[in-house]
């Protein structure tokens, strides 16, 4: 059968609605972070610091070792960056050494590690390459094992896993030429051919893996019809399939040796066997999938972030200017006080995160999609701040650095390929959003038919009742709290006073978001710099809490105490100027004149602006053409042998 050949016209709403339908809508388990944003700092959910039992550790201790000795003797990052390629050697010894399965239970033939020392393995793998860290990462956060993992069958588990613990790469395939985040208007089609199979039409964009994928998770919509049901729905699907096309593999500034290609698929016959899960499931697979499969980039994050606190000390010790270290000049200094700070902190997110995964008795939704916006935020920030410490050292090529007989520091390298951090996986501005979502939850739950201007008065009259009954027992709750008692948190010792702070701003915050509830009702979501700035808030909360929560444990556990608790103070003095500041902007920015000047810039208005420069632009169309059809283009596709 023949795919439509034309692209869902939907209107913003109908958007909203498809995604609101892909939102797990229940919170069974209590959430550290949704408490948060509703004003109660739920210390008891993350301390006493959550750990890992005796055999996970030494499982992945020792997996850490064979990884980190491979890495070291068979991993050439500089021979990556400049041949932009993974070696099939260096793949085909990741396979050896199991790193494809490391979150693949051992009865398939995996490592069965945690999530914390899959993470930690991550960052040590992308510390030696960052291209290495994406390919894993791809693979097994939301490549085929973790849909699976989650959603599959028993005979798909029993298919697939071994191979991809073992022998197959596999990629996901979501994001299409002219679709993002905005699934609803996802083009490619699968269309029932009898009892026993889809046919599969259209392109996809930005296939990590997929140049050298075997198997594909696969987003195609399933058209409504008789028996079916219809909706976005996910497929496992065989890489060398007959209509399967991998037409360019892309280059980008960074993580040159990545495997990210354009995908067609053309009459692709794909095994009704091959569904997970039911028709119309997919978006929400997509999104479940994420929820852990999101804190795989703020590890990474982490591994960056020591790396620059180690080359800060080693340069900053080193160099001299006027006398002394370049450490000892309070500019520089600042600087590395911020990596280390900030590292401590996005370590204590990010593995407090995955610990909570682990024990499996929090939701952490929330929580992974802040380290994932906080990690890859800050982690630019700390790789910035490298390269300005650096100076003109920081501009310079590792391979010009050794060529003129200095240590090659990769440090340019790294900015360019923790740039895309930001939008991988969501970028900031969806993550924004998402967060934002989740974190009004219960004012929606509670007033959603009250601000839906399509319910009727009727609706809108009990709305108002149910509304009312909650925000009278919730908002006292919001004026007091143990942030204003001197003795809360004593525990905490000289961190003490950064949890009382923690627990005000969470208040504040839950009666800032109230009183923007009251005021824009259901233009609420319109207002996204508002809603950014409520998540920022939330992000550095979140931190300062797991900060203060992992310098205690440390510090009872006798491991460098002094220190990480001195690295907490400092985190959470530097947060709280930001979150300060964050605050005054919630209602003094320039929200409104930027709409009215982007109005402007859309109608032309100030086209003289752009005057007096060339553009180096090529020509062709902003969005390639995604046109479901036959190839035109021979096929890259290159399986690593």
């Amino acid at each position: 059968m023949t795919a439509p050949q034309h692209k869902p016209k939907v209107s913003e709403r109908e958007a909203r609605q498809v995604a609101e339908a892909a939102r797990e809508q229940d919170w069974r388990k209590p959430s550290f972070a949704k408490e948060l944003f509703l004003g109660r700092l739920r210390l008891d959910l993350i301390h006493p610091h959550p750990q890992p039992a005796p055999e996970d550790v030494e499982r992945g201790e020792a997996f850490l070792a064979k990884m980190r000795d491979f890495c070291e003797t068979r991993v050439d990052g500089r021979l990556i960056e400049r041949e932009s390629k993974i070696p099939d050697e260096v793949v085909n010894g990741l396979k050896e050494l199991g790193a494809l399965g490391m979150k693949i239970d051992t009865k398939y033939g995996g490592q069965g590690l945690t999530q914390v020392y899959y993470n930690k393995a991550l960052a040590l793998a992308g510390s030696a390459s960052p291209a290495i860290g994406a390919l894993l990462s791809a693979h097994q956060s939301i490549g085929v094992p973790q849909p699976l993992k989650l959603f599959g069958t028993q005979e798909q588990k029993d298919t697939f896993l071994p191979r991809c613990a073992r022998t197959d790469i596999s990629a996901f395939l979501l994001t299409e030429p002219d679709v993002g985040s905005d699934p609803a208007r996802l083009a490619t089609a699968a269309v029932p051919d009898g009892e026993d199979a889809y046919v599969l039409d259209g392109v996809k964009l930005w296939t990590t893996n997929g140049v050298v994928a075997d198997l594909l998770v696969v987003m195609a919509r399933v058209p409504k019809s008789e028996g079916h049901k219809g909706g976005i729905t996910a497929f496992v699907v065989e890489a060398d399939s007959p209509g399967v096309t991998v037409e360019n593999r892309n280059a980008f500034m960074g993580l040159r040796g990545i495997e990210n290609g354009v995908t067609r698929f053309h009459q692709v016959r794909v095994p009704a066997a091959n569904r997970i899960g039911p028709e119309g499931s997919g978006l929400k697979i997509a999104l479940t999938t994420l929820n852990t499969g999101r804190l795989s980039l703020p590890a990474m994050c982490v591994g960056s972030g020591k790396w620059c606190l180690k080359i800060a000390r080693e340069w900053a010790g080193a160099r001299e200017q006027w006398g002394r270290p370049v450490a000892r000049h309070e500019a520089v200094g600042a600087k590395i006080s911020f990596i280390a700070a900030t590292t401590f902190a996005l370590e204590a997110m990010t593995d407090l995160s995955a610990q909570m995964a682990d024990e499996n008795r929090n939701d952490i939704r929330i929580e992974a999609a802040l380290a994932k916006l906080y990690g890859s935020e800050m982690g630019w920030l700390i790789t910035d701040e490298l390269v300005q410490i650096r100076g003109g050292r920081g501009f310079e090529t590792a391979d010009s650095l050794a060529a003129r007989g200095e240590r090659a520091v990769p440090a340019e390298q790294m900015l360019r390929d923790m740039r895309i951090n930001r939008i991988f996986e969501g970028s900031t501005e969806i993550m924004h959003l998402l967060i934002a979502r989740e974190a009004v939850d219960a004012h929606l739950s509670v007033a959603g038919d009250l601000i839906d201007p399509d319910k009727t008065l009727q609706d809108k009259a009990k709305a108002g009742v149910g509304a009312a009954g909650f925000y009278a027992k919730w908002l006292p709750k919001l004026v007091a709290g143990p942030g204003q008692l001197p003795n809360s948190y004593g525990e905490f010792g000289p961190l003490a006073q950064h949890l009382r702070y923690a627990e005000r701003s969470a208040r504040k915050l839950a009666r800032s978001t109230f009183y923007a509830m009251s005021r824009w009702q259901g233009r609420m979501e319109t207002k996204q710099g508002f809603l950014g700035r409520i998540v920022d808030i939330g992000a550095e909360l979140f931190a300062m809490s797991a900060a203060c929560v992992r310098a205690e444990h440390l510090r009872a556990a006798g491991e460098n105490g002094r220190e990480a608790v001195q690295l907490a103070d400092t985190f959470c003095r530097q947060s709280r100027i930001r979150v300060e500041e964050l605050f005054t902007r919630l209602w003094s920015n320039t929200d409104d004149l930027d709409r009215k000047v982007v109005d402007e810039v859309l109608a032309g208005a100030y086209t003289w602006l752009e005057e007096g420069v060339l553009d180096p632009s090529g020509d062709g169309p902003w969005i390639a053409d995604a046109t479901p059809g036959p190839a035109t283009r021979d096929n890259v596709h290159r399986p690593v042998r």
